[in-house]
């Protein structure tokens, strides 16, 4: 079974959250936020509830300055996103979380996944609500979060039968970046069109 928490930051200690305020009226002068709030969900599996009830303001909390709350608590009129990492990203906070449970229950590892969810009061227009998004979500490393609580955390990954070859890539030198970043797009490839030109096609005509 999957136990789920939400955990933010008291009023006062929520420096991150102030933060990232401030980043959105000063680098995207998006001046029509008025507050917003930033909250760690933990999402636990291969852990009794006893245990996981035991962990909640010892590993995944300090009640001195964080809320610890079983359900999120958000207004209808709160633009509000989830962003997780990408399958595959180590994520420091949820192996942390893990370890510390580890060491508390003195058995099986847990399965911790994390995702950061943002909670924006204010008038925001559906551009502004896409700015915030772009200017947060990273998508090298991380995604949007789904809010449903999942059955399982066990990841389960196809295995690919057979590696795409980009042959078209090493073959024409003169590959403007309009061209590689079709290339990026269409094949998935986790790389800027200027790192791909310097680590891989500058390297092949060059050696």
């Amino acid at each position: 079974m999957v136990y789920r928490i939400f955990v933010e930051k008291k009023s006062g200690f929520d420096v991150e959250a102030k933060a990232f305020c401030s980043e959105l009226k000063t680098f995207l002068g998006i001046n029509g936020v008025e507050n917003v709030r930033v909250i760690n969900r933990y999402d636990v599996e291969k852990v009794t509830e006893e245990l996981f009830s035991s962990v909640i303001n010892t590993v995944l909390s300090e009640p001195q300055v964080d809320t610890a709350e079983a359900e999120l608590k958000v207004k209808d009129t709160d633009f509000v996103f989830a962003v997780e990492f990408l399958p595959g990203q180590f994520d420091q906070r949820a192996d942390s979380a893990a370890q510390c449970i580890q060491l508390i229950s003195q058995g099986e590892k847990p399965l911790v996944k994390t995702a950061k969810i943002y909670v924006i009061s204010g008038n925001l227009s559906s551009e502004d609500k896409e700015k915030i998004k772009k200017f947060t979500i990273n998508p090298v490393e991380a995604r949007e979060a789904s809010f449903a609580k999942p059955d399982t955390l066990v990841a389960v990954y196809d295995i690919p039968t057979s590696v795409k070859i980009l042959d078209r890539f090493i073959q024409e030198s003169k590959f403007d970046l309009l061209g590689l970043e079709e290339i990026n797009i269409s094949d998935q490839v986790v790389m800027s069109e200027e790192d791909m030109r310097k680590i891989c096609q500058d390297k092949l005509f060059t050696d």
